[in-house]
């Protein structure tokens, strides 16, 4: 069933140029076309959109009310901004969707450290701890390790209010300086510094994969960074490899994963439990008028035994998972721990999560597909937005952990422990095995109050903590 775009008095207007923006041939054009888009989607798309007073279906009275609307904001994102509801923490604009796009695959500038950042004492004065490294990056090629501390960048001091700015909207090239714990437990300089250089790089999200036995148990560990759909494949045949080799129980990891998409999510999910392709793994709730429209079948989306291009799945068909979270797994990773509790016994090992339980979608300025598609795109600009447009519910409707997930288990990282990742000793992962094996007290080494992270690499990214539909999931609505 097709939308019917219910903003027809707006179908002409006037040609008012309030501001200018340079087009893909560098050409200035109005700003209007910009916020015409803007407001059409999110009357459409919007999860919110009935509680949004400005984004009523008979908010306007004729184009001209409507044009001196769109005219009283000065840029395409301040008004973006002003429409969105009080409740909504996590949707955004941008103004070129071919980086949006680029960084949704994976493919974006880095230079390699993923990081934490906390305060120091409370105060204002800040810190970085290197949380992994990817390969073949200028992190790696300078031999930064996961637990490195650095205080300074270029020779200035981290504090509360400037390294978003040293960090990420910066120079691409940049040079930390190293710090260690002293005996006082103090963070103090080396004097050892590191030049790092940002360059494109598509990250490979599946970060480790290995297996091993213990105690004559077979387990699988899966360190898995972000719900890439390009990947899907290569996460496929590692499953396939620990089916092969007798994996009794998985641990996966998904400590410094903020999200993506969420086939990519149900995928992983069929792979660990291998329900049949009749069961929910997960209901959606849209606006009042997409809901409205649905069917159950377009609403629930089920277990699933092939990728999109028709690949078996690989399925492990375990009763019990162990999975790793904490204040930096956000939305997919999120979706998997819930949408597996209603069939396997989840062990959620390490802190509460971010909490964020909607999903999103790219929209852009295509009204012959609304909004949701490539195909007759407006040539004249590269806005483009994610806006919220549903909560994801468990097969046992439920879906309310805005305040995050609860662990079964409690394990705060420790920066100053920090272990080496895939290990069987690294904190977190030892707490999982020690729960397989069922012996002996676990004892966690106590945690320097000091040192808590506060804020992460990848939740300042262009995609930070997002949760997607890919497109054709919305062309059920044609």
């Amino acid at each position: 069933m097709k939308i019917i775009n219910i903003k027809y008095l707006v179908l002409i207007l006037p040609f008012i140029i309030l501001g200018c923006y340079e087009d893909m041939d560098d050409n200035p054009i109005s700003d209007t076309e910009i916020k015409d888009f803007i407001w059409s989607g999110l009357n459409t798309w919007y999860y919110w959109q009935d509680q949004v007073i400005d984004l009523a279906d008979d908010r306007f009275l004729d184009t001209t009310d409507y044009s001196e609307f769109l005219n009283s904001f000065d840029t395409p994102d301040q008004m973006f901004y002003s429409l969105l509801s009080d409740q909504d923490r996590f949707s955004w604009i941008v103004d070129d969707y071919f980086a949006l796009n680029n960084t949704l695959n994976g493919v974006s500038k880095s230079n390699g450290m993923e990081f934490g950042v906390g305060l120091i004492d409370g105060g204002s004065n800040a810190f970085g701890v290197v949380q992994y490294v990817l390969p073949n990056t200028s992190a790696s090629t300078n031999n930064l390790q996961r637990g490195n501390f650095f205080l300074t960048v270029d020779g200035i001091q981290l504090t509360e209010n400037n390294y978003r700015n040293l960090l990420f909207f910066g120079n691409d090239t940049y040079t930390i300086g190293l710090a260690e714990l002293d005996t006082s437990d103090n963070l103090v300089l080396t004097g050892q510094t590191v030049t790092l250089t940002k360059q494109v790089y598509e990250e490979n999200p599946i970060l480790i994969a290995n297996t091993f036995t213990v105690e004559g148990i077979k387990v699988g560990y899966l360190m898995y960074n972000r719900f890439t759909s390009g990947y899907d494949q290569q996460l496929n045949s590692i499953f396939g490899q620990f089916a092969a080799e007798g994996v009794q129980d998985l641990v996966l990891d998904l400590r410094y994963n903020p999200g993506g998409s969420v086939n990519s999510a149900i995928n992983l999910g069929s792979m660990i439990a291998g329900e049949p392709t009749t069961s929910v793994f997960l209901k959606q709730q849209w606006n009042n008028k997409i809901q409205a429209i649905l069917t159950d079948e377009q609403v629930n989306k089920y277990f699933t035994n092939q990728l999109s291009d028709g690949t078996s799945i690989n399925t492990l068909n375990l009763n019990k998972v162990y999975i790793l979270a904490q204040g930096s797994s956000a939305s997919a990773s999120e979706l998997v721990i819930n949408c597996l509790r209603p069939y396997l016994d989840v062990i959620h090992i390490g802190d509460v999560t971010v909490g964020k339980n909607e999903f999103s979608t790219t929209l852009y300025d295509s009204p012959s597909c609304n909004y949701s598609c490539t195909t007759g795109i407006n040539p004249n600009h590269t806005w483009a937005m994610q806006p919220l447009v549903g909560k994801s519910e468990n097969a046992d409707g439920f879906f309310e952990y805005e305040t995050g997930l609860i662990p079964t288990l409690t394990l705060e990282e420790n920066v100053a422990n920090y272990g080496i990742l895939g290990q069987q000793d690294e904190p977190l992962l030892a707490r999982a095995i020690q729960h397989i094996t069922g012996n002996g007290r676990f004892s966690n080494q106590p945690m320097l109050n000091t040192l808590k992270i506060e804020d992460y690499s990848k939740l300042n990214t262009i995609t930070k903590d997002n949760m997607y539909i890919d497109s054709e999931g919305l062309n059920v609505f044609k």
